[in-house]
């Protein structure tokens, strides 16, 4: 009867053993692999009470607390982690993000710097910081920041979005733009992104476009305000050409009757242009009219007089003939 209860007591004794603070850390990791982050946070607890300076178990429920909301307690355990190990990578990004939930940007970005000091390919890292960079009004540094974010993961149509907008306030339209069009390349589902394109094609002057991207917009959300107050800005824009020609005939009399000419008239064009047009708004120019002359028959005391000098000419020949 004893020598089952020892075996059982053997195999036990290792497995008490084993639970450690290196496997309580081990599996906090995996708990926060599978997005459990309140049972990784009992985890990391458990590693911590076992030993208070273990770093791995200090900067893993510093990830859990700011995944889970609570900043203020994953600033407190990533600085415990970085304490002990300056280079923690995991700390010094769970420092980071909890300073920008704070809204404490400038030593968020410092944090950031830090960061990618060891680790560079942390393509939310750097959105972050160029957002950070946004709210500090630094756009320029922010453009760096969102330009890394974006070669790192080209397919964050909201970083594009974001790059977009700073061109935007700069009024680098056509930048703006092609941010625009990497943005609606990756999705055509969302409306702040169709509508800011819009408003970059109006700042090109190209008020027909603008349009279409404010309809996309509505399409998606049709009780999107701004794209509403965009869309009607821009119908009152939209103009036809109106164009009417109508050439001038000037009249002169001489003696020899009258004379009809259009060779000096011009043809009056009223165009009417949309902003894209480089022309102005309203835009009168002149076409000359091909010249032609042409003459009326003649005035009848002309006529009268050619009859009275056939007449004399006639008399004068039979005079001559009977002499």
């Amino acid at each position: 009867m004893l020598i089952p209860v020892l075996l059982v007591l053997l195999l036990l004794i290792p497995a008490v053993q084993a639970e450690d603070a290196l496997e309580w850390t081990t599996r906090g990791l995996a708990a926060l692999e599978a997005e459990n982050y309140p049972t990784a946070l009992t985890y990391f607890n458990n590693a911590i009470e076992l030993d208070s300076n273990y770093a791995s178990a200090l900067s893993g429920k510093a990830v859990a607390l700011n995944a889970m909301g609570n900043s203020t307690q994953a600033l407190d355990a990533a600085n415990k982690a970085l304490a002990i190990r300056s280079q923690d990578a995991k700390a010094l990004n769970a420092k980071a993000l909890a300073l920008f939930r704070l809204k404490r940007y400038n030593e968020s970005v410092t944090a950031y710097d830090k960061l990618f000091v060891v680790q560079t390919y942390t393509p939310d890292a750097y959105c972050n910081q160029g957002y950070a960079y946004e709210m500090l009004n630094k756009p320029d540094n922010a453009i760096v920041s969102y330009t890394k974010c974006t070669t790192i993961d080209p397919q964050n149509a909201l970083t594009w979005n974001s790059l977009g907008l700073i061109y935007l306030d700069k009024e680098n339209y056509q930048q703006a733009l092609t941010m625009f069009d990497q943005a609606t390349g990756i999705t055509i589902k969302n409306a702040s992104v169709w509508n800011n394109k819009g408003k970059a094609y109006i700042g090109l002057g190209k008020p027909s476009d603008a349009l279409q991207c404010f309809n996309k917009a509505l399409g998606i959300d049709p009780n999107f305000a701004d794209a509403k107050t965009n869309k009607e800005s821009m119908s009152g824009q939209l103009q036809s050409y109106n164009i009417s020609i109508t050439p001038t005939v000037t009249v002169t009399i001489n003696r020899l009757g009258t004379y009809y000419t259009t060779a000096t008239p011009v043809a009056t064009v009223t165009v009417t242009s949309t902003p894209e047009e480089t022309v102005p708004l309203s835009h009168t120019t002149t076409l000359p009219v091909a010249t032609k002359t042409t003459y009326a028959p003649l005035s009848p005391l002309t006529a009268i007089g050619a009859l009275v000098a056939l007449t004399a000419l006639a008399a004068v020949v039979r005079k001559s003939r009977k002499q």
